[in-house]
C-alpha cells in the first residue's frame, strides 16, 4: 500500500482539493451549500483556522486555509467536515452509486474520494496562484464564462479587496501553472 506523505508545517497555508465520491455533482444544490456553510463554522470554531479563498464547484471544492501558529493538524479539520457533511448529504447520493467492499472496510459513506489533494503555500507567488486558479476555476469547467458570474467562491471578497477588477478573468486570457489542482 502507498505511503502517503503530508506537510505537517505548523502555522503554514494550505490549498485544498476535495472531490465527491465518483464525481457526484451534488454540492452546488441549496441543501450541501447550507450545510457546508453550517460544517465550516461549526469545526472552525472547535479547531480554528482562517479560510483566504474558497471555490465550491458541483462535483469538488478548493480551499486556501492558514491554519493557527503550533498547528500543523488540517487532517483531523478535514476528517470532522467530511464526516459531518456525509451525515448531512447522504440523501443526496446517485441512486446508482453503490459502496464496495473496500469503502465498507474503511467505513466510508458515498459522498466523498478517500482522500484529499494538499499543497503547502511557499511563498507570495504561489499563495497567489492558488488563489487564482480557485477564482478561475469556474470558468475552467466551463460553468460560467468569468468568475463573477460564479456564485459559489470567495471572489466578490477579493475584488471588494482590491485584488481584481470585477472583469478579472472573463477574457480568458489568465495563465496558471500547470501543476495546481490535482482534480
Amino acid at each position: 500500500m502507498p505511503e502517503y506523505r503530508r506537510s505537517r508545517a505548523e502555522g503554514a497555508t494550505y490549498f485544498f482539493t476535495v472531490v465527491t465520491y465518483r464525481r457526484q455533482s451534488i454540492l452546488c444544490l441549496a441543501k450541501s451549500l447550507e450545510a457546508l456553510r453550517d460544517v465550516f463554522k461549526n469545526t472552525a470554531e472547535r479547531r480554528p483556522f482562517q479560510v483566504d479563498a474558497w471555490v465550491v464547484l458541483p462535483d469538488h471544492l478548493h480551499f486556501i486555509w492558514s491554519l493557527p501558529e503550533g498547528d500543523s493538524d488540517y487532517s483531523t479539520r478535514w476528517a470532522i467536515i467530511k464526516k459531518e457533511l456525509t451525515k448531512r448529504l447522504r440523501t443526496l447520493v446517485d441512486a446508482d452509486v453503490v459502496s464496495t467492499r473496500s469503502r465498507v472496510r474503511h467505513r466510508e459513506g458515498l459522498v466523498w474520494q478517500r482522500r484529499f489533494w494538499e499543497h503547502q503555500i511557499r511563498d507570495e507567488r504561489d499563495y497567489r496562484a492558488h488563489v487564482d486558479y480557485i477564482h478561475f476555476n469556474p470558468v475552467k469547467h466551463g460553468c460560467v464564462r468569468t468568475p463573477k458570474d460564479w456564485p459559489f467562491s470567495s471572489f466578490p471578497e477579493w475584488v471588494a479587496r482590491g485584488a481584481y477588477k470585477e472583469s478579472w478573468g472573463g477574457d480568458g486570457s489568465v495563465e496558471l501553472p500547470d501543476d495546481i489542482g490535482q482534480e
